[in-house]
């Protein structure tokens, strides 16, 4: 976390940083649920897939090719240029999807299978374990600040009750993420649950 510039009476210095910081923690624990199959197709399930193509060049999927999910068991992954059709193939077999391309002239085929009982309760627990380091980073970044607020009064820029008010602060947008995160969890496990 980059160091915040404390000030007595000023509570928007610590505020603004720290909710971008978090921000960034929920946009990466979002992103990371996303590629978690549920058993319903998502093209966000494989966009982020890197493939291998024109002679070592890593490339994410969604940039070499068109996706869609035209039914709920089915994404479809059409290149713009055919020529490294075996090349996303190869991806997506290597991929953590466990799902076999069907390859036709112009199109790769990924049905997706009806999920098991106990590959529900896998994903739900790699659900708790993203969601779990997601807070984990929350954390951090709290205690990041907390560092900054103690230097802050030590070093005299913040009085003794600022620097209780700036850390009071800081605990309730924590709490405030740490919800947001649990409550994103709690979705995702909830759409494992219903197909």
């Amino acid at each position: 976390m980059t160091p915040i510039l404390l000030e007595e009476g000023n509570l928007k210095a610590l505020e603004a940083p720290v909710c971008a910081e978090m921000d960034k923690a929920i946009k990466h624990v979002e992103k990371d649920l996303l590629s978690i199959r549920t058993g319903k197709a998502n093209v966000g399930m494989i966009e982020e897939i890197k493939v291998e193509c024109y002679g070592g060049t890593i490339m994410n999927l969604k940039d070499v090719a068109s996706l869609a999910a035209p039914d709920v068991n089915l994404l479809t992954i059409q290149p713009w240029d055919k020529g490294i059709m075996h090349d996303i193939e190869r991806a997506l077999n290597n991929s953590h999807l466990g799902l076999t391309p069907n390859v036709d002239d112009d199109m790769i085929r990924l049905e997706i299978p009806r999920m098991s009982t106990e590959r529900r309760e896998e994903l739900a627990k790699l659900v708790g374990k993203k969601v779990e380091e997601s807070k984990v980073s929350v954390r951090n970044i709290r205690k990041d600040a907390q560092n900054m607020i103690r230097d802050a009064e030590k070093n005299k820029n913040v009085s003794e009750d600022f620097a209780k008010r700036l850390n009071k602060t800081l605990q309730d947008i924590t709490d405030k993420y740490i919800a947001n995160v649990d409550q994103i969890g709690e979705a995702k496990k909830a759409e494992l649950k219903a197909f």
